[in-house]
């Protein structure tokens, strides 16, 4: 589990949450899909890839992309995911693309200063 995968949407108050996941654990990779806003304003201190979509196409079409962008980047049979920030629409897109591209799914989330399963 050495991969993290998740949803930066626009929630208030879910980018700390998520800053605190990605802090927490020496991932091997990050990637964070997110809409303009988010690729543009978030930071942390640790690299990360930003997969940027257009929430308002078509459901498929953001699944495809978010599909391809992840596609022989991960070197696990399962990823790390955590979807506090976003919207349904993004979450459906971004668990169907990982499923689709034939990895594993464990979910995380922080506590305190710690990373848990959940």
């Amino acid at each position: 589990m050495a991969s993290l995968i998740a949803s930066l949407g626009t929630g208030k108050g879910t980018w700390t949450e998520l800053k605190k996941i990605i802090e927490c654990f020496e991932w091997e990779k990050i990637i964070l899909v997110t809409n303009d806003f988010g690729k543009e304003k978030f930071s942390c201190s640790k690299q990360a890839d930003f997969i940027v979509i257009d929430i308002n196409k078509d459901l498929n079409d953001i699944i495809e992309e978010i599909r391809k962008n992840i596609c022989n980047k991960i070197p696990d049979t399962e990823v790390a995911v955590n979807i506090i920030s976003g919207t349904g629409k993004e979450h459906m897109a971004l668990i169907s693309a990982v499923l689709k591209s034939g990895l594993g799914i464990r979910f995380v989330s922080s506590s305190e200063n710690s990373l848990k399963e959940v």
